[in-house]
């Protein structure tokens, strides 16, 4: 898959902040010291970033700002990957709107003075639909745009769940992956169930950071 092809699989973006919320919250629970995904509100005044790090050279950033998103990654063994560390290939950040064009010269946004990416796309607010350059792929080459983004494409409890089990090895619980994905309020089965030496309130308070909300009745159950 490349990022011509990602573009119509992506959710709307308030749907995409959603699920970014509870991928963090999800792998801080089943890898509290090391967690793959990441989520900063007000990372910059009124801006999101929603990330991810996989430790083998894949990583991914999100920007939630209000002129608009734009997600980006960089994946390690793609094709696109070799143009590093020259210029990005031709057209990748073409027609970048103004209010997002600043980011790629963010210096948390970059490795070493570079934007590392082997893709880039973006929805400026008002638009109907998710954008990218002009970049061209030959037959059958990819940027990394379905191993980076597609789970968080996909989005289903056990399209996640999955690939929590590949990256984590061990068994998650589907119920409990479902329920953070509804975005509904956090009970402690939940936390239980994907981790029972996990310390309910610090799990909530780390929810509560990141604007996932959180169960107050001590007695919530499934």
């Amino acid at each position: 898959m490349n990022v011509h092809e990602l573009l119509p699989r992506l959710p709307e973006p308030d749907v995409l902040r959603a699920r970014c919320r509870a991928l963090a919250l999800l792998d801080i629970m089943l890898a509290e010291i090391s967690p793959r995904y990441g989520y900063q509100s007000n990372w910059r005044p009124g801006v999101d970033l929603a990330t991810m790090e996989d430790g083998s050279g894949d990583q991914y950033g999100i920007v939630f700002d209000p002129a608009g998103v734009l997600l980006y990654g960089f994946c390690y063994e793609s094709e696109a990957s070799w143009t590093r560390p020259r210029p990005h290939r031709p057209g990748l950040l073409d027609g970048l709107p103004a209010g997002l064009a600043h980011y790629p010269a963010d210096p948390e946004l970059q490795s070493d003075g570079f934007f590392e990416a082997t893709l880039c796309a973006w929805r400026e607010v008002g638009a109907s639909a998710w954008q990218c350059g002009p970049v061209v792929f030959t037959e059958g080459e990819s940027d990394g745009a379905g191993q980076l983004f597609g789970v968080l494409a996909n989005g289903s409890a056990e399209a996640v769940s999955r690939d929590a089990e590949d990256f984590h090895g061990r068994p998650v619980d589907r119920d409990a992956v479902a329920a953070i994905l509804s975005g509904s309020p956090l009970p402690r089965w939940t936390v239980a169930a994907l981790e029972p030496a996990l310390d309910f309130e610090a799990s909530a308070a780390f929810a509560r950071k990141i604007g996932h909300p959180v169960a107050e009745s001590a007695a919530d159950r499934r």
